[in-house]
């Protein structure tokens, strides 16, 4: 349940002004880690910016989400909605110019497919890149590489609560309490399309599920038209609360006004920015890291193919080419083996302890 969940706990905040707080400190923090290496002083130019970091950041997670979109076989939407949350948790305590954001965003959706149980083969996820068999390949082995830096600095808490189930629940509850509403399947259309929008927004990280999953419905009810006061005050039993219905109001208010404030960056500008990227990168500022492995994916066309990608492939022939079989794992099982001995399962055990213990090996050939 999400109101025990690591998400709120460590991953809901109270205001953009504490994200804001987090982005400065990672980009301070590698700005320091840069000038302690001698090559640059501590507000190089060179460097970006906690706002130009932000801009890439809202770059890839639209190429993340367009990734997605047209996945072969079709990715669930709780699977993209994971991925997309591990991209913005990821870059809440880490910097562009220390992990290349091309890299960490195919990481995140491929493994957000392990925890949500969306059952592709390895080759089968690099096959929706527009590469050669050769660049499909060495994007796998960098995935694979990133992995485990992933749930660590997501600090292995992967359990991510999607607004997708309770905006059902809240259907089904429209039909059977709500009559003054004939058909609440009219809301379905324009509320989806507020939970894409606001899915690029911060809202993800201010907000619990339902909250955002609510804002869907009566976005969609006043755009209708529809009056649903009514629902509110009656049906959620909020007519005299009026503290909790001023709180649901304001948090709406807000979500309204993350989507409507929210801008991509222009073209020229990314192409502006991409280039700082690419010279903060081949600085090689961090002694401590693989500057092949922080550049990540070179290729920035990773764009899916739009024609139908080859889903038929026995385990033994996936097994002869070196890829590992499936990138399917049972969460359960897994949760069970990594969590601490009367933990949480979304709690899972630090990475020294899991070297410790051998689950290294488990992760590897999940």
């Amino acid at each position: 349940m999400y109101h025990s969940s690591t998400q709120r706990r460590h991953w809901t905040f109270c205001s953009w002004q504490e994200l804001e707080r987090c982005r400065e400190e990672a980009n301070r923090n590698f700005h320091s880690k840069a000038a302690a290496t001698g090559k640059v002083q501590q507000n190089d130019l060179r460097l970006l910016r906690p706002h130009e970091e932000l801009a890439i950041c809202k770059h890839y997670e639209k190429r993340l989400l367009d990734f997605c979109s047209v996945f072969k076989p079709a990715m669930p939407r709780s699977v993209v909605g994971t991925a997309s949350m591990y991209f913005k948790r990821f870059y809440l305590n880490n910097s562009v110019m220390e992990y290349h954001p091309r890299i960490i965003m195919l990481t995140c959706a491929f493994l957000a497919c392990k925890v949500d149980e969306f059952n592709v083969s390895s080759a089968q996820f690099v096959g929706n890149l527009r590469e050669s068999p050769a660049g499909q390949e060495k994007a796998l082995e960098q995935i694979l590489e990133y992995e485990l830096l992933l749930i660590q600095q997501l600090n292995f808490h992967l359990i991510v609560h999607n607004p997708y189930r309770p905006f059902e629940g809240f259907l089904i509850d429209l039909k059977t309490r709500y009559p003054v509403l004939e058909n609440p399947e009219v809301l379905r259309k324009t509320a989806d399309d507020f939970l894409s929008r606001v899915a690029l927004t911060d809202a993800y990280l201010l907000f619990s599920p339902s909250q955002i999953a609510l804002a869907a419905i009566l976005s969609s009810g006043s755009r209708a038209g529809i009056n649903m006061e009514s629902y509110l005050s009656e049906s959620l039993k909020l007519k005299n609360d009026r503290i909790t219905l001023a709180k649901l109001l304001d948090g709406i208010k807000c979500m309204n006004s993350l989507i409507r404030k929210y801008e991509l960056p222009k073209s020229e500008e990314v192409v502006a920015l991409k280039q700082k990227l690419e010279k903060c990168h081949s600085l090689d500022l961090l002694l401590n890291t693989n500057s092949r492995k922080r550049k990540g994916y070179e290729d920035d066309e990773y764009v899916a193919k739009k024609c139908k990608v080859d889903e038929v492939g026995s385990s033994t022939n996936t097994y002869a080419s070196g890829i590992a079989p499936s990138v399917h794992c049972d969460i359960s099982l897994f949760c069970a083996c990594a969590a601490p001995s009367g933990g949480r399962p979304d709690e899972l055990r630090s990475l020294p302890q899991m070297k410790k213990s051998g689950l290294m090996t488990i992760l590897w050939t999940l």
